[in-house]
């Protein structure tokens, strides 16, 4: 009962974490795919590159998940200003990278090469996407998917090919008894 209440009141959040979620997944698997092959002498790159890819992903997800019922804008103005969000945040999450790397020199020869990891998941991976997704939320609410039931609610279809065909019959109607008992074809009108 209790497990309702709090979903109804802040399903978007849940989505909106659950997408993040997969987002984090994905971001994490690109960087350092590119961090531990053609980009390991360019950490803060390897970041910005799979943050951006994983942000395309997150767009899509969030505007057709999270977000689906909220609106308000036209598809071109929403997407620009989904993307415009997304760069900010980009930046905010380079910046505990970016501080570690270059400020407080994590890396390299100053420390170990296993310290140099550690340092960059948690600043950049944990630290940057925490800060990352609660600028997110809240901008997306307040500016990219402002008004909510904007959107109006899809009614479920029907699944599965016999469905379909139950729902567009061909072929001639079934046949009927009239109140006098006889037999007669129901006319298309009538379906």
């Amino acid at each position: 009962m209790w497990l309702r209440q709090v979903w109804d009141k802040h399903h978007e959040a849940a989505k909106f974490l659950l997408v993040g979620g997969v987002c984090f997944v994905v971001t994490t698997a690109i960087n350092y795919a590119l961090k531990l092959t053609v980009l390991h002498e360019k950490p803060v790159t390897a970041l910005a590159i799979a943050t951006i890819l994983a942000t395309v992903l997150s767009y899509v997800l969030n505007r057709e998940w999270s977000f689906r019922h909220r609106g308000g804008r036209e598809r071109h103005h929403e997407a620009a200003m989904f993307f415009t969000v997304s760069a900010i945040a980009i930046g905010l999450n380079l910046i505990p990278l970016g501080v570690s790397r270059y400020l407080l020199h994590l890396q390299v020869p100053t420390v170990s090469r296993p310290v140099q990891e550690i340092a960059d998941f948690v600043s950049g991976i944990i630290l940057g996407t925490l800060v990352a997704m609660v600028f997110r939320l809240w901008a997306f609410k307040r500016f990219v998917f402002p008004q909510p039931q904007a959107r109006p609610h899809r009614t479920p279809q029907p699944a599965g090919p016999r469905s379909r065909r139950l729902l567009h019959r061909r072929g001639p109607a079934p046949r009927q008894r009239t109140s006098n008992g006889e037999s007669a074809r129901r006319t298309s009108a009538e379906r």
